[in-house]
Formats: structure tokens, sequence, C-alpha cells
């Protein structure tokens, strides 16, 4: 993968320094030089220390990522939502787990991106995981191709420039229209996966807006703030309003409508770090939420 800049300071500056600005990390830059890699000005070799000018064209060269042999690829078809050279944006179904576990190892939306790039035969044969949804949540899942693209999008999502739009039911009537949840979340002493809502907590916030109101239920949009593990899960349970189809955060013996937590990662947003456009995904609604719609709009 190469990658190109033409330098359009007037100042003088220095091959490292540029790059640096670019946000290019130590790391990347001893593995394009350690393994296999190369820094080029005007199409000539250059080291760290070269001084550039305006109008100069500096380009590195990242070394060939080989695929890891301990994930096992998984050859089922992947809903691709978007693609380039630097990024794949998949829609995840409800019930695949994200990444393998000692659980889930053969089949998760991992493998699978494993099995396609493999198919495609990509230099880069490395699986980068930006965005992780749970198992039994679906929509929008974002993938890097090489390292660079990973770390470009890793420092958006601390910056909280990565956009993610969620659907959401939620049982009961959700009284504010527009509203955020302000609650630190921390783990649970019940168990390793659950968490839950206290002030020894990480700060977590999510912001949600009501779109319908049904007898039994509220359609949300729902915007993440923060990214804590089942956040919105615990978020809207701990206000009283648990999704419907939820389990693990509501005790109850009736029988769900739907059998998984009604939440959709609907919409993912970011301005692209390589070509400066903004890149808006949309992952339609899937059939099993459309049909739990249906059933609450009495259709």
């Amino acid at each position: 993968m190469k990658i190109e800049w033409v330098v359009k300071e007037k100042q003088k500056t220095t091959v490292k320094a540029f790059l640096q600005n670019k946000n290019i990390s130590k790391r990347i830059l001893a593995k394009v030089k350690f393994q296999g890699g190369r820094i080029e000005v005007n199409g000539q070799a250059s080291r760290v220390r070269t001084e550039l000018e305006e109008g100069d064209t500096i380009s590195i060269t990242l070394p060939i990522e080989e695929s890891n042999e301990t994930l096992i690829p998984s050859y089922k078809p992947i809903s691709i939502l978007y693609e380039d050279d630097h990024y794949l944006l998949v829609n995840k179904p409800a019930g695949i787990a994200s990444v393998p576990s000692p659980v889930h190892r053969l089949d998760t939306m991992t493998n699978r991106v494993k099995g396609y790039i493999e198919e495609q035969a990509y230099l880069h044969q490395t699986i980068h995981v930006v965005s992780r949804l749970d198992r039994e949540t679906s929509g929008v899942m974002i993938f890097a191709k090489h390292t660079l693209a990973h770390s470009y999008l890793d420092a958006l999502l601390k910056d909280k420039s990565i956009h993610r739009e969620y659907v959401a039911f939620a049982e009961g009537h959700v009284r504010d229209k527009h509203g955020f949840i302000d609650e630190p979340i921390s783990r649970s002493e019940e168990s390793i996966i659950k968490r839950k809502v206290h002030e020894s907590g990480k700060q977590s916030m999510t912001e949600y807006w009501v779109k319908n109101h049904y007898e039994q239920a509220t359609e949300l949009k729902v915007q993440l703030h923060t990214g804590r593990t089942h956040q919105i899960r615990v978020h809207f349970a701990h206000i009283g309003h648990p999704l419907v189809g939820e389990t693990l955060y509501k005790d109850s013996n009736e029988q769900p409508a739907i059998d998984r937590q009604a939440l959709h990662c609907f919409k993912v947003r970011f301005v692209h770090p390589f070509s400066g456009v903004t890149i808006e995904i949309i992952a339609p609604l899937p059939g099993d939420l459309t049909e739990l719609k249906n059933h609450l709009r009495g259709i």
C-alpha cells in the first residue's frame, strides 16, 4: 500500500516532522523502516531527516501485512456497505459475534472478512477490527485494510469524531423527546459479561431522540458519545426502559416480542482520513426489526 502527499507548507520541514504532522506514529514508521516498507521524496528513496520544500511529493509504502494463521477464515457471504483501498464496512446480522472468542471461534464477522479478503487476494491480509457490535446487535461494522487506516480511525474514535447512530426499541413510554443518559458504567460482580451503572465506572454518554411512541414501546434514535460495552442496553435498563427483547438486563418470564435485543447500528459517518471526504453509510433496518415495528403499530 502506497500513500502519497504533496507538501503545501512554504516553511521547510523534514520528512520525519511532516509524517508526524500526518499522525504517522513512531510504531508505523518503525514498521516502514525495518519490515520492508519505503519512504520516497519525488520518487527517490529518502531518509526521515531529508528536508522538504513546498511542492515536493512524499510517499510511504507500507510493508505487506501477512495473514494471521491463528484466525480461521470463513467463506460465508458478507453484506458489503462500502469498500475502498483503506476501509471495508459491512452489515452485520444479528446472532453472529463480531470477533472470535472461546465460545465463538469459527464463524464471526472477523472470520468472514478474512475469508473475503483471501478470496479477493488482497496484498494486505491482516484483519483490522475498528468497531464491534454485540452478537445480537445488527448493523454497520468497520474494518480497516491496513495498519495506518486502523490507526487513523482509532484516533477519530478517541476524538469522538465518528458519528454512530442506532435504532432502538425500548419498553414503555420514554417521556422526554430528546435526552442524555450520562451515567458511568463499570463491570458487574455477578458476571464477566454484564455491566452496570456505578459511580466507580468510566464516564459514559448516550444521547437519544424519541421517533415514535407505541402502546407498549418507544422507537428511538440513539447516538453514542462513548463506546462502553453494552452501553445502550445498560443505560436504557438503568432508566427503567430496557430494550425490547432484552434478557441480560431484564428479569422477566414474559415471552419477548423478538428473540434478541431490538438494537441496530443504522448509520456511521466520518471524514475519510485519506480523501477528506465525508463518508456516510446506512444499514437498512433488518427484517426482524421491521416486523417488530409493524407488530408494535398493530399491522
